[in-house]
């Protein structure tokens, strides 16, 4: 296992500032995430850890040791890219070989390796047949078997589940984390798949134009998000606009319109004035519906368009005069309510309300 340190990196491809000083510590053994929109610079930071790309400023390290400038096959990294990269007139065992073979591994401890290395990934009965005879499923696990024959120091995976159905993605999710924790690997993870990451991720970096935008586990991120952009980024919310009325701490009461609301200021070292605007996200399934009224941390309303999911409901719910606000409710119970237009409270936990800047 190796600690990956990405430390003040800055990246530019002419104009473009695809990393701008970015930082982020990873553990030995993590499998760690980075996520973010389309162009974000999390593909760029891969890379640069792979040695495919040279960075403009900054520093690589491994552990203690410097790989900035090391060029990729003395880094001792396994890639998993997006389209897999499988010599197709290969069988598997030749595909799962080749990097041995290029690194004058002797016959005998070769062929050990290899069959350690399918077994792994459940595809040893298939070590004689050529690639176009494997569906998606198992290509994208001799394609894994590849980075973990050459026993890498961290693995690097580029979006690898992109290509494959939704059951397969779910099936494999699984079958990653277990094989990098069965391996006690290093593992650096690209996607733009949200419940990818929170579903297997130990850690993650959101990264925003070059920049992070936050680092933490993914349930401090889902929950406590630091911005606008990463409450928006990571699932769905509501954001409401409102202005501070007290401050005790990172505990806060806001005024909503006409309704208070008691919640938690999500950012360490931001102390917003009161009188101060400030938006407030509530994820839909913060929301508790009843037929009771509230005075403080709830509107009333009634539900709009419903869709039913057999095991939850997604409905808009009416506020007037507000944007409606969406609401997630497990075990659907007031889908009765919706059709008759009935009158409802919408609650939600302190806990649940998160005040953040507006920008």
């Amino acid at each position: 296992m190796v600690s990956v340190t990405i430390d003040n990196l800055t990246k530019r491809f002419g104009n473009t500032v695809a990393l701008n000083q970015v930082s982020i510590q990873i553990e030995p053994g993590e499998l760690y995430f980075l996520l973010g929109p389309s162009g974000c610079g999390k593909t760029t930071l891969l890379r640069s850890i792979a040695g495919f790309y040279f960075p403009d400023n900054g520093r690589i390290l491994f552990d203690s040791e410097d790989v900035t400038l090391l060029p990729p096959h003395r880094r001792n990294t396994g890639m998993m890219f997006q389209s897999y990269a499988l010599w197709p007139h290969m069988t598997v065992a030749g595909n799962v070989a080749f990097g041995l073979e290029e690194r004058k591994i002797p016959k005998k401890q070769l062929q050990e390796r290899v069959q350690t290395a399918l077994a792994s990934v459940r595809m040893e009965p298939y070590a004689q047949r050529k690639i176009n005879q494997l569906s998606g499923g198992q290509q994208q696990r001799v394609a894994l078997a590849r980075a973990l024959v050459i026993r890498p120091r961290c693995l690097l995976l580029d979006e690898p589940l992109s290509n494959l159905d939704a059951k397969l993605r779910l099936e494999m999710r699984t079958e990653i984390r277990r094989i990098c924790k069965e391996f006690g690997l290093t593992a650096i993870y690209v996607t733009h798949d949200q419940k990818e990451a929170l579903s297997i991720a130990d850690r993650m970096a959101i990264l925003d134009n070059g920049h992070v935008a936050q680092c933490g586990a993914p349930r401090e991120i889902y929950h406590r998000p630091a911005s606008k952009l990463v409450a928006d980024f990571i699932g769905e919310t509501n954001f409401l606009e409102g202005e501070l009325v007290k401050r005790d701490g990172r505990e806060a009461v806001v005024k909503i319109e006409d309704t208070i609301f008691h919640g938690r200021i999500s950012l360490d070292d931001w102390q917003p004035n009161i009188g101060d605007p400030i938006v407030v996200s509530i994820r839909p399934e913060a929301w508790n519906l009843t037929s009771e009224s509230a005075e403080q941390n709830a509107f009333s309303g009634r539900i709009g368009e419903s869709i039913y999911l057999g095991e939850l409901a997604q409905y808009e719910f009416h506020a007037s005069p507000r944007t409606p606000l969406k609401i997630f409710e497990l075990n659907p119970r007031h889908l009765e309510a919706a059709a008759k237009e009935a009158t409802l409270c919408a609650q939600v936990d302190p806990k649940d309300v998160v005040i953040l800047p507006q920008s």
